[in-house]
């Protein structure tokens, strides 16, 4: 018996495209749905509650519900895609997804609606892996860098432009636009694939051996930890016996998935594909980017709505100019930049430029301005734009393409789960710096304070010298201290994302050299030998 299928997953072959433009645009849209959707969904959310009516903890078990399905099938989806072939899989599910988007802002039921938002996400959990097994099964070579750059393009503009949509929403159209934009742009996509995608059979083959325990555990436990980390901070993490048994159950059923893999004849994804020192690097940058472009996408919004009080509408403006028109020149120069450079130095590049947007963010004072942030957001959207497409392309150069199942399986996996890891640690590192800066502010306050005396005298010259005009004064005391422990505990995120973007670059030292192959800078000047065998990471 061959040890590669135990290594490495099942073999992933498709038919190559006779339509790449229309395959590539499927591949934009599905991605930005994907991209979008998440980001105007959290930050619609205010709007959502509102609409229906939900208290704080309905709706952030709503945010949770509509989030967590997307990493039960996001691993599984590759798999899918190799056996039934990407029409059959994505075509239905555009279709699906445009009726449920439809559909929710007409409903009142609060069960139908969180059920309505899980199947939702679990169809939005396709769009991903889908489009990374387009690229290597239906693309032809000459475009994988291309069609991984769409997938690449869709974090910092999703991030950015999601602010735009929503404010636009709220102010123009109505929160039912949060969802009916689907409802227009999911059949566009469903058209493409249905002229553009080849049509592919059934591989029995792969179907009749499925490793289903495999791919329900990895699924299950990774849903598990995501629900545990999504409500840790709400739940004051391990104080919640809830909170507890999702992050435990979770754990010993990815333990579980790990032994599943090593012993059965067919495993679906082996976790050799990302022991390789190269792979793990790889995946580890992952881990450090995303944590680091999360504490600017957790402060810069934050700062302007909680303490500036400005609304998304107005914050449209720094982003726009920032990073939704930028962000094509990035992605553009690092399409440039990959075909003749090494990987590791496009992703030293982006990982500098965030650090040093991160170091200029953490010089944040209450004085700041949407326009004071434009260097962070032109720092931030060129580095993520190089970082995490160089990543990816060095992740896939690493891996034989032919394996692409297993590795879809696991970089979506660490991508949605680094990111729900990140904003979830983030958040209540940002909790607790702003209870400790409130703590030494006001710890010199008391009531025979002098300078406080002074201060609400002059206060009450304008509220006047009643009981409520006191009161007043003293709420904008109270108002000012919490203000500036907010922008204290803000400017400590961005220390934070500086520090994380400054252990990526340590990462980056420890990666080895790309294996020579398609994505290799030297590919289009050295074609390798006739029937060569793609190489392996080491």
């Amino acid at each position: 018996m061959s040890t590669a299928p135990r290594a490495f997953g099942p073999l992933t072959s498709g038919t190559t495209t006779s339509h790449p433009l229309l395959i590539v645009t499927a591949l934009l849209l599905a991605s930005f749905v994907v991209g979008f959707d998440t980001r105007v969904f959290t930050v619609g959310l205010p709007d959502i509650r509102g609409a229906y009516s939900l208290g704080l903890d309905e709706a952030s078990w709503l945010s949770t519900v509509a989030n967590a399905p997307q990493i039960l099938i996001s691993s599984a989806v590759a798999w899918l895609a190799t056996v039934f072939g990407v029409r059959r899989v994505m075509i239905p599910t555009t279709l699906i997804y445009a009726g449920i988007s439809l559909v929710i802002p007409l409903v009142h039921d609060g069960a139908l609606l969180f059920g309505l938002h899980a199947a939702r996400a679990l169809l939005l959990g396709v769009f991903i892996p889908a489009t990374i097994m387009v690229i290597f099964r239906n693309l032809d070579m000459k475009y994988w860098l291309v069609g991984l750059s769409i997938y690449a393009l869709r974090v910092p503009l999703s991030q950015n432009l999601g602010f735009v949509l929503v404010g636009i929403y709220d102010d123009y159209l109505g929160w039912q636009w949060l969802y009916w934009q689907d409802v227009i742009v999911t059949p566009i996509i469903a058209l493409l694939l249905i002229i553009g995608a080849p049509k592919e059979e059934i591989n029995f083959n792969l179907l009749e051996g499925a490793d289903w325990g495999g791919m329900m555990l990895l699924g299950c436990s990774m849903t598990m930890l995501y629900v545990g980390l999504d409500q840790g901070n709400r739940l004051d993490w391990f104080n919640s016996g809830i909170v507890t048994s999702l992050l435990a159950g979770g754990f010993i059923l990815f333990i579980g998935f790990l032994i599943n893999e090593s012993v059965v004849a067919n495993p679906w994804a082996h976790a050799s594909v990302i022991l390789s020192r190269n792979i793990g690097v790889g995946y580890a940058t992952i881990i450090a980017f995303t944590f680091s472009s999360s504490g600017a996408a957790i402060s810069i919004p934050g700062f302007l709505q909680s303490v500036v009080g400005l609304r998304p509408i107005a914050i449209s403006q720094l982003y726009i100019f920032g990073a939704v028109i930028p962000v094509f020149f990035f992605i553009m120069l690092a399409i440039v930049l990959l075909r003749r450079i090494d990987a590791r130095l496009c992703i030293l590049m982006g990982l500098t430029a965030m650090s040093l947007g991160s170091l200029w963010g953490s010089n944040l004072t209450i004085a700041w301005a949407p326009l004071n942030f434009l260097p962070v957001v032109l720092l931030h959207t060129a580095g993520q734009s190089f970082a995490f497409f160089a990543t990816v392309v060095y992740l896939i150069a690493n891996s034989d393409p032919k394996r692409s199942t297993a590795v879809s399986a696991y970089i979506q996996v660490i991508r949605l789960g680094s990111v729900e890891l990140a904003q979830s640690l983030l958040n209540t590192w940002l909790r607790q710096r702003e209870q400790y800066h409130s703590n030494i502010l006001t710890g010199p306050i008391s009531g025979s304070s002098g300078n406080l005396h002074v201060l609400l005298e002059r206060l009450e010259t304008l509220f006047g010298a009643s009981r409520r005009g006191s009161l007043q004064a003293l709420s904008v005391v109270a108002a000012d201290a919490h203000a500036q422990a907010s922008v204290l505990a803000y400017a400590d995120i961005f220390i934070l994302s500086f520090c994380s973007a400054i252990a990526g670059l340590a990462l980056v030292a420890c990666m080895g050299a790309m294996p020579f192959g398609p994505l290799h800078p030297d590919f289009r000047r050295k074609q390798p030998p006739a029937g060569a065998e793609p190489a392996e990471a080491s």
